[in-house]
């Protein structure tokens, strides 16, 4: 079956040729890029202690570089949302994923914690804030029907990294090495990427043709909030707020549970495995919350996520063992799929598509604040010995972020904030 990039399905599009719409090769390539940029961010938990046995530092200092690299990750989203709505996916995701594997490889040659700061924690950041916003933008500029669905099986690429990465690096490490895998790691991305990278389109009408069920929702795509409208609404608020305290907890866990797991007794090798639970579960909730965005909408994907989150943070303070760390992140796992999977959407629900990339990079701005989760759970850890407190406070916060998600009401849509 040839691949053309004038045909869509008959039933939801103007085109009627026999073949295979464009906007799935946008999805699959997606899928892949998103696959190894965060399959290799994921991996940090791994090359933690390793690491820390090298540098003789404290885990407050080293994960000091990691919240440094999402709170940048989150400045520079908003750029990539603005540069991607200007420019297309196309050249953004090549200069960045470009960068993130020269990165990679300038992780290997690293002799002091300055170094690691620049490399992981700036250059790294900057590069990988190239992928999810203008990535996930783009598919909802090709996507009205199954928007939801499209973003979860794109989504589902970081699941299948989150799942093979850490064990592939937990090998690599044994054998050849930390400094030796981020070299392979790194040329992997830099192949990955730049290839895919050259196939994406910005929108549909770059090649002649309409969004897959445009046709029945011609609103959709047809305006929207401007930023600046957007930043004046409650809703946007709301749920950047949401996303803030998701994204605490899932860095937070992304960093410390592989140390959490061996504190207890896991062995090192196997405890890299709570790691690829979570990433093999989340491909199918990622999967399965698009389906449910799309048929159950929005809110109510966005409080399952909230409350299956805080479910998890109650478990992981109970786990003396790994049957039940691999509890935890089964659980912990359809959660974050959820979360990845409703964002694109319901900001193209709430906001529409007009600035939509520079809408969805602003969230993810916000929710970087969540990147000192992981600086304050390693303070906690250092004071303390123990994560106990730390999963304590993400359990209260996640409690909130479901009350956070039950206020974000449709009625009050197109109702700014007043000026004060």
């Amino acid at each position: 079956m040839s691949i053309s990039p004038n045909i869509q399905e008959p039933s939801l599009s103007a085109v009627s040729k026999p073949g295979i719409f464009y906007g799935y090769i946008i999805i699959l390539n997606s899928f892949l890029i998103l696959m190894i940029m965060w399959g290799a961010q994921y991996c940090f938990g791994v090359f933690f202690k390793p690491m820390l046995k090298e540098f003789g530092i404290s885990r407050a200092v080293l994960s000091g570089a990691y919240s440094l690299n999402l709170i940048l990750v989150a400045v520079a989203s908003i750029f990539s949302g603005k540069l991607s709505d200007r420019y297309g996916p196309r050249l953004v995701v090549t200069v960045c994923g470009s960068c993130l594997g020269i990165s990679y490889l300038l992780m290997s040659q690293v002799q002091t914690v300055w170094q690691i700061y620049i490399v992981f924690g700036i250059l790294s950041s900057i590069s990988i804030a190239g992928s999810w916003v203008p990535l996930l933008s783009t598919i909802a500029r090709w996507f009205v029907c199954r928007r939801g669905l499209m973003c979860g099986l794109a989504a589902a690429g970081i699941g299948v990294g989150t799942m093979l990465f850490p064990p592939l690096a937990g090998f690599l490490i044994s054998s050849f090495g930390w400094r030796t895998s981020y070299i392979i790691i790194g040329l992997g991305l830099l192949v990955v990427v730049i290839i895919n990278a050259q196939l994406l389109k910005r929108d549909p009408s770059q090649i002649g043709l309409s969004a897959l069920g445009e046709s029945d929702q011609p609103g959709d795509s047809a305006g929207g909030y401007t930023f600046k409208e957007a930043l004046r609404t409650r809703q946007f608020w709301l749920l950047s707020a949401v996303v803030l305290v998701l994204n605490g907890c899932l860095q937070t866990v992304f960093v410390h549970i592989v140390a959490h797991a061996t504190d207890i007794g896991v062995l090192e090798l196997t405890a890299a495995t709570v790691i690829s639970v979570i990433g093999g579960v989340s491909i199918i909730s990622k999967v399965g919350g698009g389906l449910a965005v799309d048929r159950l909408g929005n809110k109510p994907v966005t409080i399952m996520v909230t409350s299956l989150m805080c479910l998890s943070m109650i478990i992981i303070q109970f786990s003396n063992g790994l049957a039940m760390l691999y509890v935890f992140a089964a659980i912990f796992a359809f959660g974050y799929g959820g979360f990845a999977a409703m964002q694109s959407p319901y900001v193209a629900e709430l906001f529409g598509l007009k600035d939509h990339g520079a809408i969805l990079g602003f969230t993810m701005f916000i929710q970087g604040v969540g990147a000192f989760g992981p600086f304050i759970a390693g303070k906690i850890f250092d004071a303390n010995s123990s994560y106990r407190l730390a999963f304590m406070i993400l359990a209260i916060l996640s409690f909130l972020s479901i009350l956070l998600a039950i206020g974000i009401n449709k009625t009050d849509r197109c109702l700014p904030m007043k000026k004060q």
